[in-house]
């Protein structure tokens, strides 16, 4: 049992954070950055190829972490991997003590920074959490049992409360509950008002903790650019200009991520922290947000 496992169960407010792996051989910026989060997270995300940019496997950065005694979600997507090859790490995952999964379809190679790579894309997230529920209970993808036990993988999944399609939000959470996901981390939030309408009309179904995504805005300039190049994200201009106007305009974004997170004790079961470049920022946030250490 893992300490983020126990706290879904026990149903505590969640915390957890992303870091990125190394872009190299040496982890140790990763390590330091990890090692910052101990005590106030229950688990640190490690992404996998996040925004289709090289970087070292996540398999292999979570068990770093986890020789250091910082527990990870480790992050699997479809993008670089067929069936075998998540079979293959989803299996690595599990003998080398990993056990929090969070599964993706993953981003599209032309986002990224090798864009004449091929994208495999076998399986999307909502079918790799049914291999990860078919692996715990035994069975290959091809319904062969496994001769050497199962697995007990403790499987996440993403979903984005600010989509466009409503109809669409709604169906493809249900599915992703009814494959399997324990847990939910959102992408990040701007419309809590919109975010109260997801928690009430569609995630009210179902006892799985929702995190919501709370990004760290480092500067006006910083919103304004994630407004006009993500796709699917609103940041009002309200937050941007409020962002021009201060003084240390990190220091301003620090305070809107903590009234966040704030807000999103009185909606949800958790935050997800996404703070980059700047994560050892996240424990001062969640002191400005009365945000206590975890035990």
């Amino acid at each position: 049992m893992t300490r983020f496992r126990q706290a879904v169960q026990n149903k505590e407010f969640l915390i957890t954070a992303e870091v990125t792996p190394p872009k190299g051989g040496n982890p140790a910026r990763m390590l330091e950055v990890a090692k910052t989060l101990k005590g106030r997270v229950h688990g640190v995300n490690i992404t996998d190829g996040s925004r289709a940019v090289m970087r070292m496997s996540s398999v292999a950065a979570s068990v770093i972490l986890l020789q250091n005694g910082i527990e990870p979600i480790c992050q699997i997507a479809c993008r670089d991997r067929n069936v075998i090859g998540l079979q293959a790490d989803l299996i690595g995952c599990h003998a080398l003590g990993i056990r929090n999964i969070l599964a993706l379809t993953g981003d599209p190679v032309k986002a990224g920074d090798h864009q004449k790579a091929k994208s495999v894309f076998d399986l999307e997230s909502v079918r790799l959490l049914k291999l990860i529920k078919k692996l715990n209970e035994g069975f290959d993808f091809n319904d062969k049992p496994l001769p050497d036990e199962a697995l007990d993988l403790f499987v996440g999944a993403a979903v984005d409360p600010q989509a466009d399609s409503w109809s669409g939000l709604q169906k493809r959470f249900e599915r992703k509950v009814e494959a399997g996901a324990q847990f939910f981390q959102s992408q990040l939030v701007t419309d809590f008002e919109r975010f109260n309408k997801f928690m009430e009309e569609i995630a009210s179904g179902t006892d799985k903790p929702i995190l919501a995504g709370i990004f760290l805005l480092k500067s006006a300039k910083n919103a304004a650019f994630i407004k006009r190049n993500v796709p699917g994200v609103h940041i009002p201009d309200a937050t941007i200009e409020r962002l021009g106007k201060a003084k240390d305009q990190l220091k301003e974004g620090m305070k809107i991520a903590a009234e966040q997170v704030i807000l999103a004790k009185e909606l949800c079961q958790g935050v997800h922290l996404m703070a980059i470049k700047t994560e050892h920022l996240v424990p001062e946030i969640l002191e400005l947000a009365g945000v206590a250490p975890i035990n």
